[in-house]
Order: structure tokens, then sequence, then C-alpha cells
């Protein structure tokens, strides 16, 4: 699942996504092995690829502040929404493009079918994470760029929808 945060006055996205047990943080292209443990009045216990760390967490809204190894951050976390709705689509169409390199492990729609925003489209699959692709806006799917078990690069279209209200 997709997150935006922003750190230090700069603007992140991270993806996480369980791997088994534990959680894999992706931010770019690193990739990390995550476990985050609450051990009472806002101490947890951060494990990043077996290294633990003592970290205190507050939360107040969208702020989240970080104390960890001394030092103290915050975070504020942009809902997705709120981020994209000030983005005007000028084109005919929307391109659902892929966040990572991997592989389709599920696909739930076809060429011509009419689809709502946040409508699963297809499942992917990175790092032995699964990230479900939704649909951007309301629109009729207009390609496939990827089929079942078919791998694919970073930024690869993967969904074309053509913009406009699906029938009932």
């Amino acid at each position: 699942m997709a997150h935006a945060f922003t750190v230090l006055g700069v603007d992140r996205e991270v993806w996480l996504a369980r791997a088994g047990t534990t959680y894999r943080l992706q931010i770019g292209d690193l990739s990390l092995a995550v476990v985050l443990s609450p051990r009472g009045d806002h101490a947890h216990e951060l494990i990043l690829h077996d290294n633990s760390h003592r970290v205190f967490l507050a939360r107040r809204g969208d702020d989240i502040h970080v104390h960890l190894d001394g030092d103290t951050y915050l975070l504020r976390y942009s809902h997705s929404l709120a981020r994209f709705a000030d983005q005007s689509i000028d084109e005919g169409e929307a391109v659902s493009r892929a966040p990572m390199p991997g592989s389709v492990i599920a696909v739930s729609v076809q060429p011509g079918d009419a689809v709502q925003r946040g409508q699963a489209l297809l499942v992917i699959e990175s790092m032995k994470m699964e990230t479900t692709i939704n649909a951007s806006c309301d629109g009729i799917v207009q390609a496939l760029h990827v089929g079942l078990g078919q791998t694919f690069e970073r930024d690869a279209p993967l969904v074309t929808l053509e913009l406009g209200t699906p029938a009932p």
C-alpha cells in the first residue's frame, strides 16, 4: 500500500506490504524488512534488517513525532486523495503505472469493462509483496498492457482507462 510523508520538507512516497510475519518497506529502490512492536508508553522496538532500535512515537492528527537514536523527526502523513485531488487530468485517458518491478498475479478487469474510482484492476507481486492496483478514476478499461504471470519494470504501463462515468 502506498503512503506519502513529508520528512524534513521533502515529500516521500513509501510502500508497505506484508511479507509473511513481517512487513516490507519500499522507499524508491531501497527495500527493508520491518517489524515494529509496541513496548508501552509510546516506546516501540523497531527492527530493520535484523537490527533492533528503541523508538518513541507520538501521533497527533497527521503528524507523527519520531524519537530515534537521540534525534527527533517530524513526519507528516499526506492522504492520497488530498494529494491528487488538485491534479487535473487533461487527457482523455488515465494510465495506471507500475510502482515497482514485479509480476501480475491477478487480473480483475478486461478491456471494455466499466470501472469506478478505487475499484481493483489487478494485483501485482514484487519482492514477495502483493499490491492491488486500483482505478484512479471512473472510466472504461481501454487496454490491459500486461497479463497474468507477466513481468514488468518500474513505471511500465499496466492499465489504460478511457475517462468517463461508467454505466450503472
